[in-house]
């Protein structure tokens, strides 16, 4: 896994007071706005970022095969969409690894069928429902 694979650019875009701040995050693989949980004075540089969603994995509903065995973040609407290799973890949760990047998630009825183990798929979720949190290596 390249450093440059998770290190992403965080830009401001609004503050709300005593909300976190909405920033757009540029990646080797797309750009999204998301809410930053981060020290405000952060925006503006580079950071190895945790994704947290707030949301679980529903088969056909918000989680699909994907057309394509390739990375992706992309923004549709109020919606972030995550393409990446999906893992399922045998305690009820699903890792969903995105350009050398996990994101964690909480699997919901209706369930991934066995057979999406390691498969590569697409996660619509919403904007509001993902958080980053800097960390340094």
């Amino acid at each position: 896994m390249d450093d440059d694979e998770v290190l992403v650019q965080v830009e401001a875009v609004r503050q709300v007071p005593g909300r976190p701040a909405t920033v757009r995050v540029r990646s080797g693989v797309g750009n999204a706005a998301a809410l930053w949980c981060g020290d405000p004075t952060e925006v503006g540089c580079e950071h190895h970022v945790d994704w947290t969603v707030d949301e679980s994995v529903a088969w056909d509903d918000n989680t699909r095969p994907a057309d394509s065995s390739s990375p992706k973040l992309a923004e549709d609407g109020r919606h972030i969409v995550f393409r990446g290799r999906l893992s399922l973890t045998g305690d009820g949760g699903a890792v969903l690894e995105v350009a050398g990047t996990q994101i964690l998630f909480d699997l919901a009825d209706p369930l991934p069928p066995a057979a999406s183990d390691g498969t590569w798929v697409e996660v619509r979720v919403e904007r509001n429902s993902v958080s980053l949190w800097p960390y340094v290596l």
